[in-house]
């Protein structure tokens, strides 16, 4: 089944973007949570946020990231019902061509350590490890205290 990639648009598709996204991430952190990461995304106004839709349902999505340096690729998630039947990849593929329109080089991800079965999802799209440690910081001052 072929799932049509469009932009997301906030009116169209937010409910749905965050009900998918609690069920396949859980967000257990406030950094995380669903709306402030749509909302922060959109402020950006980068055009590189994605949803696969059939009909009107948003069965998943993508988020990607350009500095003019490396791309980035977030938020990859697929409906448990349409899963391995090739959206994650049609999903994926379709970052990775507006990051090269753009003039990426390189795309990176992350993934949680010891989450094998996306590991080998992305090792099938030609992505490997890489010997680098993954650091960060939280800054609080910009993680909304409520939930939303």
């Amino acid at each position: 089944m072929t799932a049509t990639i469009t932009l997301f648009n906030n009116q169209a598709h937010r409910d749905q973007v965050i009900a998918l996204w609690e069920s396949v991430f859980g967000h257990e952190t406030a950094h995380n949570r669903p709306a402030p990461a749509i909302d922060k995304k959109l402020a950006v106004e980068d055009g590189l946020f994605f949803v696969a839709i059939i009909g009107n349902k948003v069965i998943g999505t993508i988020m990607a990231g350009y500095d003019g340096h490396r791309g980035w690729i977030y938020s990859v998630a697929v409906h448990a019902e349409y899963r391995k039947q090739g959206v994650g990849s049609q999903l994926v593929a379709h970052a990775e061509r507006a990051l090269t329109e753009r003039g990426c080089m390189k795309i990176n991800l992350q993934i949680v350590a010891g989450n094998e079965a996306v590991a080998t999802f992305y090792a099938s799209l030609g992505y490997a490890v890489e010997p680098r440690v993954s650091m960060g910081r939280r800054i609080q001052a910009n993680i909304p205290s409520h939930d939303l």
